[in-house]
């Protein structure tokens, strides 16, 4: 599968966000991309850094106008693209959204991210509603996507679960930065977890992994942090964790992949964890804490 990851800065600019990444979508599919994954929110700047009830004007109905647009662009350059959107579900209710659509430009499946942080600069339960949708992969033309939303990079059981549903990869659109207040040891050291741990899943599930994150630094209006400066770094590991391709930092970059998904099939016949796992001994596992 020849994948497409846009990682790109944002401005305060909807519409020239919006028309770069129209811009990097076709250059990517002039270059063979079949598919074509963007970062999270990345129509906007990262609104989270503030609790402002007036943030709330950004969302959108699914479908809508962003589906429309980027459904023209697909069907236009006959890509699956994997969009990140912040869906108006209903007055006062909000979600964070991953839409994958076809090539067709029909919207074939979305996930509503799961897992929802709250730490400084990183609001999110003020904004979004935890996920009602499960964890479910998407089949498309490509393939059979494992959509995953930042937060839910850390934790094993939503990758696992698109495993065990057939997921030919594990996808996640991200937004994450370094604090100022951090040294520059701690900035690595954080970055490098984020890093390890999904190519921990890939190679616990013996699947690809696609990580696109935003680059670039974005002030905090609320005055109360130093703003965040996002570190880039998106990748794409193979199914034993290896790193087929990594971004640079502080670099736009759209780049086209070509990934085996086929071997992931030899992988797990080397190391058939799914063969091994004792599930008749799993069931505290869905307790919050084991007292």
């Amino acid at each position: 599968m020849k994948i497409g990851i846009i990682q790109q800065h944002n401005t305060a600019d909807r519409d020239d966000n919006m028309q770069r990444l129209a811009k990097s979508i076709s250059t990517l599919a002039s270059e063979g991309a079949e598919l074509i994954v963007m970062q999270e929110l990345h129509n906007s700047l990262y609104f989270c850094q503030e609790e402002n009830v007036s943030n709330f004007d950004l969302a959108e109905p699914i479908p809508g106008p962003s589906t429309e647009y980027y459904g023209t662009l697909a069907r236009k350059h006959n890509v699956v693209i994997v969009t990140s959107l912040f869906e108006r579900r209903a007055p006062g209710l909000y979600h964070n959204t991953a839409v994958v659509i076809e090539r067709d430009g029909t919207i074939v499946g979305k996930y509503r991210k799961m897992h929802i942080p709250d730490d400084p600069a990183y609001y999110e339960k003020f904004y979004f509603t935890p996920g009602d949708l499960g964890f479910h992969p998407i089949t498309t033309s490509v393939g059979t996507l494992g959509v995953l939303v930042c937060w839910d990079q850390w934790y094993p059981e939503a990758a696992r679960l698109m495993a065990l549903q057939d997921a030919d990869l594990l996808i996640y659109p991200t937004a994450i930065g370094y604090a100022s207040n951090d040294d520059h040891d701690e900035q690595q050291r954080q970055r490098e977890a984020w890093t390890t741990v999904m190519r921990g899943h890939a190679v616990a599930n013996g699947l690809p992994v696609v990580a696109v994150n935003r680059t670039g630094f974005e002030s905090d209006p609320s005055g109360a942090t130093d703003g965040i400066r996002f570190w880039g770094s998106s990748f794409i590991a193979g199914p034993q964790g290896e790193m087929l391709f990594r971004a640079g930092e502080d670099d736009d970059e759209a780049t086209v992949i070509d990934v085996d998904i086929a071997h992931s099939e030899q992988v797990r016949r080397w190391w058939p964890f799914l063969r091994d796992r004792r599930i008749d001994h799993y069931p505290d596992i869905v307790r919050r804490y084991i007292d």
